[in-house]
């Protein structure tokens, strides 16, 4: 069956409010490739929004889940548990960047984290509120809508949300917003809307992820993790989409010197299966009552096994180091690429974002959006993101060919010189 016709077939089965961007369907992937109905070959940058830093496939992960399902499928932990369970959170209590007792509890969706952080903060302070900060994607949910800090098209329509929470100003040199404006604006909130008592914690991204992957200055994060420790407020770091060596180190927080209370983890945690957790302070973790945190499908057996798998793969490949060699020969390539619409390249490790403006020097979504639809076209699988929509995001699996990528390279800089 044609593309087109799966593609009248979606329109009349599926919601308009899904949107898809490519106009052909996913018939097999390996690694870093994938192939549509009709044969055609693609390099894909996207790899599941983050999903896939270990590729599609990895036979490694393949072979933990086949074990897995000849013993079972799913029992629900808080019913009857499961050691491998057990023994992921003990892995992930020794990796995450938090010093001392550390526990952690599993989920199936991001945005299912940062919902369960948001709780535990709360039932650790007896505080309501919550801060985020702009340009923030945090998740879908209620509550996470209520987080996100993008209107378009994430919150359109869907209020009333999920309160109080607040937003505050999100470093961004390039847009004019200085670490001191983005601090002034947390005192703001406290002068103006909630008093620093009343707020449980703030929650943000290390890299920004849908927000254009503005990455925070250390001096930022430093004076994040001091405010909260005058006021008594939790810090929380969401690195659902920068964990797992996408930034060259296992989580983004590793560049920091200071530490957060909780750390939120999903996309690439089990390479393509659906597994999300929330790590913290084991004190943190432990205040909500038993009963209060869990879900029916909450760390499936076959995800949680991915997960293992995922972690051994990371360590075997040296992926933190690879994903750092991978986003410099890319930066090198974008910078050289001659675009006059490039305003910047930034990101750490392979979390890599080009901004495109105009040229009066104003985001550019018509720009971004060129690119992306002119790689598409020439087999390069491409994602936008930011506030603006100018920016586009690099999210290969970090286990991609060398001479595959050079291939997604040259695609890159031929249609970058047109601009």
């Amino acid at each position: 069956m044609s593309n087109s016709d799966v593609h009248s077939r979606r329109l009349q089965a599926t919601p308009r409010g899904v949107g898809v961007m490519c106009d052909f369907f996913a018939a097999k992937a390996e690694n870093a490739t994938l192939w549509d109905q009709q044969g055609r070959e693609y390099i894909d940058f996207a790899a599941g929004i983050a999903v896939l830093n270990t590729g599609h496939r990895h036979p490694k992960v393949l072979a933990a889940v086949q074990q897995q399902l000849t013993c079972f499928t799913h029992t629900a932990f808080q019913i009857v548990p499961y050691e491998n369970y057990i023994h992921l959170a003990e892995r992930l209590n020794a990796l995450v960047p938090i010093e001392g007792a550390v526990k952690t509890t599993f989920f199936s969706t991001g945005a299912e984290a940062v919902e369960n952080a948001v709780k535990i903060a709360r039932a650790a302070t007896g505080r309501p509120a919550i801060i985020a900060f702009s340009g923030a994607f945090h998740g879908r949910t209620n509550m996470t809508m209520a987080l996100t800090g993008k209107v378009l098209p994430y919150k359109t329509g869907f209020g009333p949300f999920a309160s109080p929470v607040f937003h505050a100003r999100y470093p961004n040199a390039l847009h004019n917003v200085s670490v001191h404006d983005a601090l002034d604006s947390l005192e703001t909130i406290f002068r103006s809307d909630i008093a620093p008592q009343q707020v449980a914690a703030i929650i943000f991204e290390p890299v920004q992820g849908e927000g254009g992957f503005y990455v925070a200055p250390p001096e930022f994060v430093t004076a994040l993790r001091q405010l909260c420790d005058r006021h008594g407020i939790l810090l929380i770091a969401d690195e659902v989409q920068s964990g797992f060596a996408r930034t060259g180190r296992l989580f983004a927080s590793e560049y920091y010197e200071v530490q957060p209370d909780l750390i939120t983890l999903a996309k690439s945690l089990a390479g393509g299966f659906p597994l999300s957790a929330v790590s913290g302070r084991a004190a943190v973790m432990d205040a909500p009552e038993p009963g209060g945190l869990g879900g029916t499908y909450a760390g499936h057996p076959p995800a949680i096994a991915a997960a293992h798998a995922v972690l051994d793969i990371i360590s075997e490949e040296n992926l933190c180091e690879r994903a750092q060699w991978l986003g410099t020969q890319l930066a090198e390539a974008l910078n050289g690429a001659g675009c006059r619409a490039l305003a910047e390249v930034r990101g750490y490790g392979s979390m890599m974002a080009a901004e495109f403006h105009d040229a009066s020097g104003r985001p550019s979504a018509e720009i971004a959006k060129a690119i992306q639809q002119q790689a598409l076209a020439e087999g390069l699988i491409l994602l936008t993101c930011g506030v603006h929509s100018n920016v586009i995001r690099f999210l290969y699996p970090l286990t991609i060919p060398d001479a595959q990528f050079s291939t997604a390279l040259n695609i890159l800089t031929r249609i970058l010189s047109q601009h």
